[in-house]
């Protein structure tokens, strides 16, 4: 087998790191801190960095769109009671901005796209990614890597105006960076870090258990790359169109570039222009897969499908169908992977 080399020694590491964060969990206390985290897959890496310690609360619950979303009761308390918040960037959530000043104003905050270390790579404006227009040899890896070292830009701007306490924002307002970076494996495990390090500054009787768990998590990951990377090794010469363009974290770590989305953003519905130049894409280059997502309009896709000879699937950035919990990250980054080379 491809992986019988790999997983005979990356067993035997996990094996060795989850007996560790088992026997540094069992020194838990009691007066652990209370954590609120923003979406599902951020939520797994944090509930795998507690495990054996406590449980994280999720904010916006599976199924829901984070540019926009209505606090219910429950969710606000955690918010108010919470000693850490995990969350990705204003860019996804830009209501939760006023949200954790209103309700969380002591609480320690951390912005994910801002933590050290994590790749952030620009917005793509148009339908059909033409700056990336090169990548279609898979050869893109050095502008990648320039990409991933950009200094980060100021993120803040455009968010001021949110009158909601706690409620919704409109959703359309972007910054320079697109948010949906949880979706490179590589930001995961450099999140894993970040989030020991920060739960061990406010809980440091538990450090022990959360950097344990944290080197079991990246152990893991580092096998979940493999395993997806030879998923995708006999569709890599497929082309395919997203429903909206969450995925290029994805594409950049697995190498396999989307050849256009038919929305720019999971927030507004793409123009008629956007579609016919969607659809002429699919025409002209023989494009295999164009794939939806389950919150968002079918028919939009059945629109761009009309008339060509493309395959359908679905992909879902947040794991909406998954069980919140440790288990969530690994099976949504293979979900994706298993969605991709069955549409080709």
């Amino acid at each position: 087998m491809l992986y019988n080399h790999i997983e005979t020694s990356m067993s035997r590491k996990l094996l060795t790191l989850s007996l560790t964060a088992t026997l540094m969990g069992g020194t838990a206390y009691a007066d652990t801190p209370l954590v609120a985290v923003d979406i599902a897959p951020v939520h797994s890496l944090v509930a795998r960095v507690m495990e054996g310690v406590g449980t994280p609360d999720l904010i916006i619950q599976p199924g829901a769109t984070p540019h926009e979303y209505s606090l219910r009761p429950s969710e606000a308390a955690a918010l108010q009671s919470a000693d850490l918040i995990f969350w990705v960037a204003p860019d996804l959530t830009p209501w939760l901005t006023d949200a954790i000043k209103t309700l969380a104003p002591d609480a320690s905050v951390t912005e994910l796209l801002e933590a050290d270390g994590t790749i952030e790579l620009d917005i793509r404006e148009g339908a059909l990614f033409e700056a990336h227009d090169d990548d279609d040899d898979h050869d893109g890896e050095d502008d990648h890597d320039e990409e991933a070292h950009d200094d980060h830009a100021d993120e803040e701007a455009g968010h001021d105006d949110h009158d909601d306490e706690v409620a919704m924002d409109d959703g359309h307002d972007h910054g320079a960076h697109d948010p949906h970076a949880w979706l490179s494996p590589q930001n995961a495990m450099t999140w894993l870090n970040v989030i020991a390090g920060e739960l061990s500054a406010t809980d440091p009787d538990n450090a022990g258990a959360y950097f344990a768990n944290a080197a079991a998590g990246r152990a893991e990951i580092e096998i979940l790359i493999d395993e997806v990377n030879a998923t995708l090794e006999p569709v890599r010469d497929g082309q395919f169109i997203v429903f909206h363009d969450a995925y290029q974290y994805f594409e950049m770590d697995f190498d396999f570039p989307a050849s256009g989305a038919i929305s720019i953003s999971d927030a507004s519905d793409p123009s008629p222009a956007r579609i016919v130049e969607i659809q002429s894409r699919i025409a002209e280059q023989g494009i295999d897969c164009v794939l939806a997502e389950p919150q968002f309009n079918p028919g939009l896709v059945a629109t761009v499908l009309d008339e060509t000879e493309a395959q359908t699937g679905i992909l879902d950035p947040l794991g909406s169908d998954l069980e919140p919990g440790p288990a969530l990250y690994p099976q949504l980054i293979r979900n994706l992977s298993t969605a991709l080379a069955g549409c080709m």
